[in-house]
């Protein structure tokens, strides 16, 4: 085969199978060229290399896609999240029980009245969630075949504008943390 530039090849009919050879330019040998050494490296390899999991490669755009929901360790190695906000789930009753869906989110409650929030079974371990007392109806915390643990025994958000966290420590085990009141 006779030379040729990398952009005049022809392009892969489908999708590359795990021995085929990608062409790497690197960087860090010069010892053929200033600008880097011209190496391969397969298919394999370069997924195995992917710092999460690769799902797809489209052979015709080159677009690689990458299932960001299974990182394998969550890591950020310090880095900052950026762009990140929360869900707000807004509730207007007396009463609101937890959902799973709720994970992640920030409960706001905006009543005049007591506001009761259920704290289900079954959320599992890690599920956290703040609510916030939009309104001058104290949100008082209640547990329905969980347990809710507070450093001062509080069961209540302490008034107007005061923030509570729940955490699940472990499946149905719930630390109520913040602004809170007995």
């Amino acid at each position: 085969m006779a030379n040729k530039k990398i952009s005049a090849l022809t392009s892969l009919g489908g999708t590359p199978a795990n021995d085929d050879i990608i062409p790497i330019t690197d960087i860090s040998d010069t010892s053929g060229s200033a600008q880097g050494t011209t190496k391969k490296v397969t298919v394999a390899n370069l997924l195995a290399g992917a710092s999460a999991p690769v799902t797809s490669v489209n052979s015709l755009t080159g677009v690689v896609s990458i299932d960001a929901g299974n990182l394998a360790d969550f890591n950020f190695d310090g880095n900052a999240i950026l762009g990140f906000d929360a869900t707000l789930n807004d509730q207007t009753g007396t009463a609101y029980t937890l959902v799973a869906a709720d994970a992640g989110k920030i409960i706001t409650c905006n009543n005049g009245s007591a506001v009761t929030v259920t704290v289900p079974s079954g959320l599992g371990a890690g599920f956290t969630c703040s609510v916030i007392q939009k309104g001058a109806g104290q949100v008082t915390f209640t547990a329905s075949s969980t347990t809710i643990n507070n450093r001062q025994s509080h069961t209540k958000i302490a008034g107007q504008h005061g923030v509570a966290s729940l955490i699940a420590t472990a499946a149905d085990v719930f630390v109520l943390a913040g602004d809170t009141a007995s």
